[in-house]
């Protein structure tokens, strides 16, 4: 029987990811009524994410190379990271990240240990997306001041550990 775990430190060929098209999707069932009235079911907590590479493939030597991933992942049954071009930044993909651009919490002088998420919002409404495996580098701020150092990212749990616990009250 072949392993099913999540490749953690398998990332799709930047360079190919450049080039491809996909995104987030909510799986939603609507059921329409006699009445007209639609009824809605939202299957998942969170969007499932697809992508079609091959507009990111341009010579044989990267089709070989999506075909090797392939076969490693064994098709559909272990899963690797992407980068998403149109989303992996703390902020729209053409600014440069701030130091408060997402919250991850706020200190109390005791919790060392906070999940890494991003937040949408669009007027009153909002909709947090925890990350569960970062990649890359991620900026790490303590009231607006970006950390050098005191703390580590686990790329494969999506959290941030603090060597000391952010004062009472500081902005992580």
């Amino acid at each position: 029987m072949a392993e099913t775990s999540f490749m953690d430190d398998v990332v799709f060929p930047v360079h190919i990811s450049f080039g491809s098209t996909g995104g987030p999707d909510w799986p939603v069932d609507i059921v329409t009524l006699g009445s007209g009235r639609e009824e809605r079911n939202m299957s998942w907590s969170a969007p499932l994410r697809s992508y079609d590479a091959k507009y990111g493939v341009r010579t044989h030597d990267e089709l070989y190379e999506i075909l090797s991933l392939y076969h490693v992942a064994m098709g559909r049954l272990r899963g690797f990271r992407l980068l998403d071009w149109s989303d992996y930044r703390s902020c729209a993909p053409l600014r440069a990240p701030q130091a408060l651009d997402q919250s991850l919490g706020t200190g109390d002088g005791v919790t060392t240990t906070f999940l890494i998420s991003k937040r949408y919002t669009i007027g009153p409404h909002s909709f947090d997306r925890r990350i569960a495996k970062p990649f890359g580098e991620i900026l790490i701020a303590i009231d607006g001041q970006p950390q050098g150092s005191g703390f580590s990212v686990s790329p494969s749990a999506g959290l941030v550990s603090f060597a000391t616990a952010p004062p009472p009250g500081a902005a992580i």
